[in-house]
């Protein structure tokens, strides 16, 4: 069996730095690594669109946007298939078999919808789309039959739902459909990176990000005005430092290389955290050495995206082979699940057969 991993992003504005470290610098990675097969990154606009559908604008221009950061942090499309999920018809095909095969009090059951829905105040006012969503991406998962997909810990919930629908599945009609298995990020720290005001979670409603594509200036304001420890208001008071986002961060993306090039009073992380919460440290000289650490990661991304920003015609075709593949693919498994539905009427001559010799056994009768 084929190693293939799907993963992708709600285009629903730019790609921040929780986006990176959480999956994307992942993700990178992985296509480096030559462990698997193939690997699909789907520009999700589709499900996007089920709480966005009366501001279609939104996700239309944040479609080139999710693009540019992918090729900007390293993704490269000889490598990967970048797709676009509204130009794969299958999956919505897919979606519609599968939805025979859940029930509503299941997916109200779904932890992962729960809270969405919470968050999103819909309460009686859930859209269908959006209510059904773990079924969409049951479908967007088995379409390319893979076997791993990359996530955080919020969405373990729905690759459970969608193992149950492949078992389902596999169990009512044959074994077409691969079981998927979550794979979560190496490091604690990237499950859930901080907002930069202290919010459990860097969210671009919430306003909190740090944004692959700001410019230094903008990172330099944002990394000055984060939230720390809110009791060590003085330098010589001893520090928190497992609650603090500058360390949350640090600890996600500093390098030994860079203590050597920014810090060199300190050998490492440790050294650093143990005097911040001994006392005698401040904010101030923390907040800098992470803006250092964050511009170290963020120059060759901007000028990678600076790059394919004045070629957003080789983008644009980049999106759509990849949807074509994409598309290819998908179309394989949806005929694959016909067959084994035993409703491809039209290219199954079994099917005239059974119905002819159905019908004499009638008229015999």
């Amino acid at each position: 069996m084929k190693k293939i991993i799907l993963t992708g992003d709600r285009p629903t504005g730019r790609l921040h730095l929780g986006h990176y470290v959480g999956s994307l610098m992942n993700r990178v990675k992985i296509q480096n690594s030559g462990d698997y097969d193939e690997m699909y990154i789907m520009i999700a606009d589709a499900q996007a669109l089920t709480d966005n559908a009366l501001h279609p604008e939104k996700i239309r221009d944040s479609i080139i946007e999710v693009a540019l950061d992918y090729l900007s942090v390293g993704l490269d499309p000889k490598k990967v298939t970048i797709f676009i999920q509204s130009q794969v018809s299958a999956l919505t095909e897919l979606t519609f078999f599968y939805s025979n095969l859940v029930t509503v009090s299941r997916l109200q059951r779904n932890p992962t919808v729960k809270n969405e829905i919470k968050l999103r105040n819909f309460e009686a006012n859930i859209p269908v789309g959006f209510f059904t969503y773990p079924i969409s991406q049951a479908a967007d998962i088995t379409a390319f039959k893979a076997s791993v997909i990359p996530v955080g810990e919020d969405q373990l919930p729905m690759i459970e739902q969608t193992r149950e629908i492949v078992r389902s599945f596999n169990r009512t009609y044959s074994e077409v459909l691969v079981e998927p298995t979550a794979v979560l990020p190496d490091t604690k720290a990237a499950l859930r990176l901080p907002g930069i005001d202290g919010n459990a979670k860097m969210s671009k409603s919430l306003g909190n990000c740090i944004y692959l594509s700001d410019d230094t200036e903008t990172v330099k304001k944002k990394v000055m005005s984060m939230y720390t420890d809110p009791n060590h208001i003085k330098i010589e008071d001893p520090g928190d430092t497992k609650n603090n986002p500058v360390f949350i961060y640090l600890e996600t993306l500093c390098t030994k290389e860079d203590f050597q090039n920014f810090l060199p009073e300190y050998q490492n992380l440790e050294e650093l955290k143990a005097h911040y919460e001994k006392g005698g440290l401040g904010d101030v000289k923390i907040k800098k050495f992470l803006f250092e650490v964050i511009e170290r990661v963020l120059k060759p991304i901007r000028e990678r995206r600076k790059y394919y920003e004045e070629r957003l015609d080789e983008v644009y075709e980049i999106l759509r082979i990849g949807s074509e593949k994409a598309s290819s693919a998908a179309n394989e498994t949806l005929k694959e699940v016909k067959e084994s539905m035993k409703i491809n009427y039209f290219e199954n001559e079994e099917l005239l057969e059974y119905y002819k010799q159905k019908y004499q056994r009638d008229s015999s009768n």
